[in-house]
């Protein structure tokens, strides 16, 4: 038998629950990613003032994000992923009274109780996809995770875009569709709660394992002695900022460079394209062919370079570098998770809270982006050398991501 055969990915049972959770997250994603620009056209708002609505969703990881840990560890993975649901469907229906308002404030209450859902979810659902099944194959459960999380991704703008005309918003028209989601994610939270899933630990997670006394985590007693996490967790942060961007950026640039062109909507595809081709490389590659370590270096590299591309290429050409930036993106969130949560024992959900605060980077890098874009620009309209010229906070991000793949994910202290 070849070796290949013989890896294990985890139990099949859970993995198609989860992956149902993951899609979830990503339809949510998905519907920021198509509120941003509409938003901009219903109220009138500048570039930087329409990041407001990734804003609002990620600022609720900085929030509650550590108290998540403890959420978890006092009712476990299942229930925090059924509340997690309501709380999400809440946000969906406080979309209606918003809509009814014509307010935008309100457009970003309800992205931010969305948000604190999405919170809860993130943190109980990625620490348990990471532990159910063996460490080296960690990547591989997180990618088919991701395929299912970017699928959503395309979706979710198509079925807005069922209710809501780009070229003209009408912010009435969006009731309807959160009725519908709001439904959705009341019945998966009563799904996840009846659905066989088996609660887990990490390795040295039980204190009252005798096998976890000789383990790395056993002898420390704050979790900031772990600097490959906290490494791990700015890594986390520069990541999910341009693994974003380009979702909330796209159809701005894709109008700047062809136009006021009809279907703006469907760029969004070459985001979710390039990160789902990523994705099933990894599941096909880690660790048959390639560690999660190395997979996170080279895909790493293979980001500066794409940046560059989109920046440097002729209007024409450099919009879809965006396809290569995103295959870039797709393997470094299910590398990032395992090497940061790696060896963490008894903090393995208290590591895992710290790891979902970072993901506000997904409102901080296209925020300051939108807000390059608004300084540099010199008309009233944002035209393609400016979105270029704010690429390039892509860069330092993906050389910071380029070394914790090197050396930052190996920093121990003494124990």
């Amino acid at each position: 038998m070849s070796n290949s055969s013989k890896i294990k990915i985890g139990p099949a049972g859970p993995l198609m629950i989860v992956g149902i959770v993951f899609f979830m997250i990503g339809f949510g994603v998905g519907i920021s990613g198509f509120l941003t620009p509409a938003l901009r056209s219903a109220f009138n708002l500048t570039t930087s003032q329409s990041y407001l609505v990734t804003a609002a969703i990620f600022s609720a990881f900085v929030i509650f994000g550590r108290p998540t840990g403890w959420v978890i560890k006092k009712i476990g993975y299942r229930r925090a992923m059924m509340i997690a649901f309501f709380i999400m469907a809440l946000g969906m229906w406080l979309f209606v009274p918003s809509s009814k308002a014509v307010s935008f404030p309100l457009f970003l209450v309800a992205l931010f109780v969305g948000g604190i859902g999405n919170t809860l979810l993130q943190g109980a659902v990625n620490p348990y996809i990471t532990i159910i099944g063996p460490e080296d194959t960690a990547a591989v459960r997180m990618s088919l995770m991701g395929i299912m999380n970017k699928m959503a991704w395309w979706i979710a703008p198509l079925f807005l875009g069922l209710f809501i005309d780009l070229a003209k918003v009408d912010v009435d028209d969006i009731i309807m569709p959160f009725y519908i989601v709001t439904g959705i994610m009341i019945v998966l939270g009563i799904f996840v709660y009846f659905a066989p899933l088996p609660e887990v630990k990490a390795e040295g997670e039980d204190e009252d394992d005798e096998s976890a006394v000789s383990s790395y985590a056993a002898t420390k007693t704050s979790i900031w002695q772990f600097p490959h996490l906290l490494l791990g967790v700015f890594t986390l942060f520069l990541y999910v900022g341009i693994e974003t961007l380009p979702m909330a950026s796209i159809i701005d640039f894709a109008r700047a460079t062809f136009g006021d062109a009809p279907n703006l909507e469907n760029y969004s595809r070459f985001v979710t394209l390039g990160l789902v081709a990523g994705y099933i490389f990894g599941v096909i590659a880690i660790p048959r062919f390639v560690s999660q370590q190395k997979a996170l270096i080279s895909f790493a590299i293979l980001g500066v370079f794409s940046s560059l591309l989109l920046i440097y290429l002729p209007a024409q050409y450099a919009f879809y570098a965006l396809l290569f930036a995103s295959f870039s993106n797709s393997l470094m969130w299910p590398a990032i998770w395992p090497l940061a949560m790696k060896d963490l024992g008894k903090f393995t959900k208290v590591g895992a809270s710290f790891l979902v605060m970072a993901i506000v980077g997904g409102a901080v890098i296209p925020l300051i982006f939108g807000t390059i874009v608004d300084a540099i620009k010199t008309t009233e309209q944002a035209v393609v050398a400016n979105y270029q010229s704010a690429y390039w906070v892509m860069v330092p991000c993906y050389l910071f991501i380029l070394y914790f793949a090197i050396s930052g994910h190996k920093i121990r202290t003494k124990s």
